[in-house]
């Protein structure tokens, strides 16, 4: 099934991608700890960073997918406004009048955004204000981290340009470039070879954003679909792009709103409370990245075929699936994640100047995220069934309340709970977000859940419950050699954490939550019938 296979594409590079940034986080934990510098600079990093997420991965994704996917597959519907017959062409020429006006529009919101960062800052990290020093350096930070952006949206429309014609692979592969810039600065960082951390590290983030660029573009020239771009204008095509994109910017990234919301909070609390949450993200961002933004990046397209073709029974049967490979995969992750955050923590960051205050700390964030780590999963599963019919309205309404909900939690919250409140009020706001996009789909009649997916998922939790427990007990019998110092933490880890594996998915053959043989087979089916899976 192509689904199956997209989502393999994409979710094995995403791994790669989330394991060298692993390494990154334990060099930065390592090198610089959780102060000052390491606050500044995830401040810093993470006000691109959003805004990528927002335009490009977002809203991009939510908008710019769809109407190319269509003019790919052209019906008799179209008008004469859409071109030729020649969709590809048509869809090619369409993603050109779309990158002259990103950007133009780009490169302006980034030299205004420089100029006013003093501003921002002061909006998105308030209780710096307090510490002239810590202040100044998150300004100068995200001056030099900003271009990154420009950057990243002109890469995620290359990106949406390769996964509609089925090519996922450079576009998933291409983040691993940041963290290899960004281990290298550690590393120089660390021998002395550039003095100041901060700066050096976002340089580091800029340069990476401009790498990331020039390999999405070499793939698509060398796929033969890279656009060519003319002047800037206004097209028909543009314009309902923008219509869509506005509203699809709150409605794709309303978790990144929420933890950025968390900053701002964050910024209010002891010193290291953002590093502390950064780093809990992080972790928790493994599954998050592996498995729901593959899902969402490899159903868009999909759907998007299959509602243009009047195919409905074939694009909820590909919901249907989705969820059921984001639940399958996601349910005992976040049952690990609730169950030994402290493991997880001490093996991955406590050494130099992580020490275990930071680790404590950081568990307890780890354990409030991973509450919400289904939710997270089914919000990219499920908002593609919205913007593949071009509605983009309904998720931002969604995503506005959730905002409000957020907020109101994590005052209520962050006083008993301090920095782990701010977690648990994301997570939780995640669940009401997923639980009602869920059911307005269902309400319109847009999706239902097959017998094969509701007999399921309750077998899915009982395995997951399984391996908490297992998980538990095997964390007990290992916390000697879990224990820092030792140089067998990392693979008393690896054995308790296979355990887990092994204990769910031999209780999902028994309690028939899934059949390896299945998505073996899913898995093994040749390339051709995605259409190809990318140079």
């Amino acid at each position: 099934m192509a689904l199956y296979r997209a989502i393999a594409t994409v979710g094995g590079w995403t791994m790669g991608s989330r394991i060298l940034g692993f390494v990154r986080d334990v060099l930065i934990a390592n090198v610089l700890g959780a102060g000052l510098v390491t606050d500044a600079f995830f401040i810093a990093f993470k006000f691109p960073n959003l805004f990528r997420r927002l335009f490009g991965e977002g809203a991009m994704n939510a908008a710019f997918v769809p109407l190319y996917s269509r003019r790919l597959e052209r019906g008799p519907e179209d008008g004469p406004e859409d071109g030729p017959e020649e969709g590809p062409e048509v869809a090619r020429a369409f993603a050109g009048e779309v990158a002259s006006v990103l950007t133009l529009f780009m490169i302006a919101l980034t030299i205004l955004a420089m100029g006013a960062m003093p501003w921002i800052m002061s909006a998105i990290a308030p209780g710096f204000r307090d510490d002239p020093a810590k202040f100044a350096l998150t300004v100068e930070l995200g001056r030099i981290a900003f271009p990154y952006l420009l950057f990243m949206t002109l890469s995620a429309l290359l990106a949406g340009v390769l996964n509609a014609h089925g090519r996922f692979a450079a576009a998933a592969a291409a983040p691993i470039l940041l963290n290899v810039v960004l281990i290298s600065a550690l590393v120089l960082i660390h021998l002395g070879a550039i003095p100041a951390p901060g700066p050096g590290l976002a340089y580091g983030v800029a340069l990476a954003g401009a790498l990331q660029f020039a390999m999405l573009a070499l793939a698509a020239k060398k796929a033969g679909v890279l656009p060519r771009v003319p002047r800037p204008r206004l097209t028909p095509g543009v314009r309902r792009l923008v219509v869509l994109m506005v509203p699809g910017v709150a409605g794709a990234g309303v978790v990144q709103i929420n933890v950025m919301i968390g900053d701002v909070l964050a910024s209010f609390l002891a010193e290291g409370s953002v590093s502390y949450l950064y780093y809990a993200d992080r972790v928790n961002q493994l599954p998050l990245g592996v498995i729901g933004v593959a899902v969402g990046i490899a159903l868009l397209p999909l759907l998007s075929r299959q509602l243009k073709a009047g195919e409905t029974e074939a694009a909820a049967g590909s919901m249907n699936r989705a969820l059921e490979i984001s639940l399958l995969l996601t349910l005992p992750a976040a049952a690990a994640l609730i169950a030994i955050p402290d493991a997880i923590v001490v093996t991955l960051f406590e050494r130099g100047a992580f020490g275990p205050e930071a680790a404590a700390a950081t568990a307890d964030a780890l354990r409030a995220f991973a509450i919400g780590l289904p939710a997270y999963v089914l919000i990219k599963a499920l908002s593609p069934g919205f913007w593949a019919r071009e509605d983009t309205k309904t998720p931002v309404q969604i995503a506005a309340a959730a905002v409000i909900l957020n907020v109101a939690l994590a005052l209520a919250l962050m006083g008993p709970l301090a920095h782990a409140g701010i977690a648990l009020a994301t997570a939780v706001t995640a669940w009401a977000n997923a639980g009602a996009l869920a059911l307005l789909l269902h309400r319109r009649g847009l999706f239902r859940a097959d017998a094969r997916l509701a007999g399921r998922v309750p077998r899915m939790l009982l395995a997951a419950a399984l391996m908490a427990a297992a998980l538990t007990g095997g964390a007990l019998l290992l916390e000697p050699w879990l224990a820092p110092p030792g140089i067998l933490r990392i693979p008393a880890l690896a054995v308790l954490v296979g355990g887990g594996a092994l204990v769910y998915f031999a209780a999902g053959q028994l309690f028939g939550a899934a059949r390896l043989g299945e998505v073996t087979r899913l898995l093994r089916r040749p390339a051709a019938k995605t259409g190809g899976e990318g140079p």
